[in-house]
């Protein structure tokens, strides 16, 4: 990695800066130049760095869930690896909204429950809570982790279990999760109805994850006079 963290840190402020972000989210890119045959005799860095920032996603709460078979390989070496080759995601969410629905759940090349495009999923029996392995493929997100690490301090115990389509379809309770939209809860599952929307895990782990954010970034304000 050519790039010191501290360096892209303050590039990265220098762009939430000169784009005034207030509420927002960013992506920071590295993108290698000198890989594969594709590429001319011109005379490039190892690697580019590229920084946005854009506002927050539009949602709808609750969301709406389609189905997608074989639309994760849990044995690919960049299962859970974010990657700027987003096509397989974009092709299933876009075919998923073509049919009226939010987002898509993505299944591995053995049924199991992996993701979403771009979230977490949670399913809800009685007062366990369990979410997809890092071995299904899904991505190991960073709200996910937050519940997992915190949620026992608060009497939310998330189980790490392989599941199925039918766990999704007999739950009480479905969430999704993501970083720049927080905790959603889902109203329908390809066709089957969730019968609990905003139910009391739903609310419990919106609490811990939002009581996450707001120490976090107390702890790391930097006030006026530096301190």
């Amino acid at each position: 990695m050519p790039f010191e963290s501290e360096a892209v840190r303050e590039q990265l402020n220098e762009v939430l800066r000169a784009n005034e972000v207030r509420e927002g989210c960013a992506r920071i890119y590295v993108i290698s130049n000198h890989a594969g045959h594709w590429r001319s005799d011109e005379e490039f860095p190892a690697a580019d760095l590229v920084i946005c920032s854009a506002a927050l996603p539009p949602h709808r709460d609750p969301a709406r869930l389609a189905l997608r078979e074989h639309g994760r390989h849990s044995a690919s070496p960049l299962a859970g690896v974010k990657v700027t080759s987003w096509l397989n995601n974009v092709w299933c969410l876009q075919e998923a909204q073509q049919l009226g629905y939010d987002e898509v759940v993505l299944l591995n090349e053995r049924g199991e429950v992996a993701e979403c495009t771009a979230a977490n999923i949670f399913c809800v029996h009685g007062d366990q809570v369990t979410t997809p392995p890092l071995a299904s493929g899904c991505l190991e997100g960073i709200t996910r982790s937050v519940v997992l690490e915190v949620g026992p301090q608060s009497g939310v115990f998330v189980e790490e279990r392989t599941l199925y389509p039918e766990d999704l379809y007999t739950a009480d309770e479905v969430l999704i999760s993501s970083t720049n939209r927080g905790v959603i809860s889902v109203s329908e599952v390809n066709g089957h109805v969730v019968p609990v929307i905003h139910g009391p895990l739903a609310k419990k782990i919106e609490q811990i994850f939002g009581g996450f954010v707001r120490e976090y970034v107390e702890a790391r304000t930097v006030t006026p006079s530096g301190r």
